[in-house]
């Protein structure tokens, strides 16, 4: 599975990056970056919470 965030979106309230760090983290302008390319099986549950939990909902995944 593999996640992504439109980055122009992005309000950087930092959600994704409470809910699901393995995946998500915040660059040095604020703004929610993914920062794996493939998100590992034991994270998927975290990434779906973070992309339904996304106040702006710019999380996309697909497989």
């Amino acid at each position: 599975m593999k996640a992504v965030i439109a980055k122009k979106r992005c309000i950087g309230c930092g959600l994704c990056t409470d809910i699901c760090p393995s995946v998500f983290k915040m660059t040095v302008k604020v703004y929610a970056e993914v920062y794996r390319k493939e998100v590992p099986p034991k994270y998927i549950k975290n990434a779906h919470e973070a992309k339904e939990n996304c106040p702006v909902s710019i999380i996309s995944l697909s497989e």
